[in-house]
């Protein structure tokens, strides 16, 4: 991001200066911010290798997905599923319509990935326009985002998104989320145009952060210095590998008696190394100008290849530190003295930190999730404020352990059996591994079946006591 200076035409010096702070702040952290993108959408280039290296395999685009594969393995065993509420009828108050119109497991999916990333996401919730949902829930990355975070009463200050930038990365539209103020501004130009809104929401932003801390409020990167460290150590392996590759293949051969003649054409022009490599040398003149023939003969030493068992003993030992790193299991990283687990329990065992990761992350998100949906659906019923009764409102996450369809509806089946009439509800069938969808098309099915009972009742009702009165 350039640097850049912005003055918004018809706003006070006291939101002028909180902007002006926010961007510097936005375009501090971005330099960081992007190379830790760059780690997980690998376009990383790795620092200098040793001097022993050919410069031609610097050039080299190698590159590893164990970034990548370890933000992903945790994201998508934080699976948002939905919101119930213990209280209440939730779907009577929208919400079916405000999680489908902001398509927001796909969208919960993508800030959760960002804030991996980086440490924050933030979502963002507004009023929506014509022709949108009528509550917004937006995600936005620390790429394009960053505010103030007040840690007395637990809630932003302040939020600077940037909604639009041209191609020197100049911001050129912008939104500043102030107590009770929405500042739009676009640049046309070299002109600002403002927008302003006045709502009752406060500032309508909440932080998704991973691993915050009491002094670290927006949390740290799951990239993590180590990690970053492990994977350049990792690739400069590979390069390492690649050059070795182009040479153990071969024997180390050393000629003794013999002149440079056999490495040159019928025009005498030197050949090629690939050439010789791999054409070999199938005869060797003899030199006609030695007396004695022993000396004549030209004499071939073969010395064995070199193994290229150290480099891939090096790369399966950073392999192992990563997946440490990022409370993986050795299976998934590794490339050798690995095996995958052949029970359940030993299953579980080795997916033990990466569970445990998973369960912490979504206590950290769940209360940012809880508060912006909580406030859509107030926006949504044209309400000025969240009643307190929707407190209990809460995120439902997906199972981070990955269980077989058998092995879920037997544990379901056992906590059925000890309180039966769990049974008859959403929590009893989701114990038996059914999904959201199916629990809905159950429960559907079963309400129509007993509709249709009651009408025929109903019906066989009227023909008796048309009987009867006849």
């Amino acid at each position: 991001m350039t640097e850049q200076t912005i003055r918004l035409p018809g706003v006070d010096d006291d939101t002028n200066a909180l902007l002006k702070g926010l961007h510097e702040q936005l375009t501090d952290a971005t330099p960081r911010n992007e190379m830790l993108s760059a780690y997980y959408d690998m376009h990383r280039a790795v620092r200098q290798v040793s001097n022993v290296l050919p410069p031609m395999y610097r050039s080299l685009a190698l590159t590893l997905g164990w970034t990548a594969k370890g933000v992903d393995a945790l994201n998508r065993r934080c699976v948002l599923s939905g919101f119930s509420w213990p209280d209440g009828d939730i779907d009577a108050l929208g919400a079916p319509a405000v999680w489908d119109g902001n398509m927001l497991g796909s969208e919960a999916r993508q800030g959760g990935l960002e804030s991996l990333i980086h440490g924050p996401a933030f979502v963002v919730t507004t009023r929506g326009g014509e022709g949108e949902p009528a509550a917004l829930i937006h995600f936005k990355s620390a790429l394009d985002a960053t505010g103030t975070w007040n840690a007395r009463a637990r809630r932003m200050d302040n939020l600077l998104s940037i909604t639009d930038r041209d191609d020197k990365g100049n911001t050129t539209g912008l939104v500043l989320y102030q107590d009770g103020v929405t500042l739009t501004a676009t640049k046309d130009g070299a002109k600002w145009s403002v927008d302003q809104q006045d709502h009752p929401w406060g500032v309508p932003v909440d932080p998704m952060v991973y691993k915050p801390r009491l002094r670290r409020a927006f949390g740290s990167s799951r990239i993590s210095r180590a990690a970053r460290g492990l994977q350049d150590a990792a690739v400069r392996e590979l390069l390492r590998l690649e050059g070795h590759m182009d040479i153990y293949s071969f024997p180390e051969l050393l000629l003794l008696g013999a002149d440079e003649s056999v490495f040159k054409d019928a025009n005498g022009n030197i050949k090629p190394v690939w050439q010789v490599m791999l054409g070999r040398i199938k005869g060797i003149p003899d030199d006609q100008d030695q007396d004695e023939p022993s000396l004549a003969r030209a004499d071939v030493k073969q010395f064995a290849a070199a193994s290229p068992e150290p480099h891939l003993a090096d790369l399966n030992a950073l392999a192992k530190l990563y997946a440490r790193e990022m409370s993986l299991p050795d299976t998934s990283l590794a490339i050798t003295d690995v095996s995958n687990p052949t029970s359940a329990e030993s299953y579980d065992a080795s997916q033990y930190e990466l569970i445990a990761e998973a369960e912490g992350t979504v206590d950290d998100w769940s209360p940012a999730l809880r508060r912006a949906f909580a406030r859509s659906l107030a926006i949504a019923n044209d309400l000025s404020e969240i009643p307190t009764e929707w407190a209990s409102i809460a995120p439902r996450w997906r199972n981070p352990r990955f269980l077989s369809r058998a092995a879920e509806a037997d544990a379901g089946t056992k906590q059925l059996a000890a309180v039966p009439w769990l049974a008859e509800t959403r929590v009893g069938l989701s114990l038996v591994g059914m999904s959201e969808q199916q629990i809905d098309d159950a429960l559907g099915e079963r309400q129509r079946a007993e509709g249709r009972a009651r009408m025929d009742a109903l019906i066989a009702g009227g023909v008796v006591a048309n009987a009867v009165a006849g």
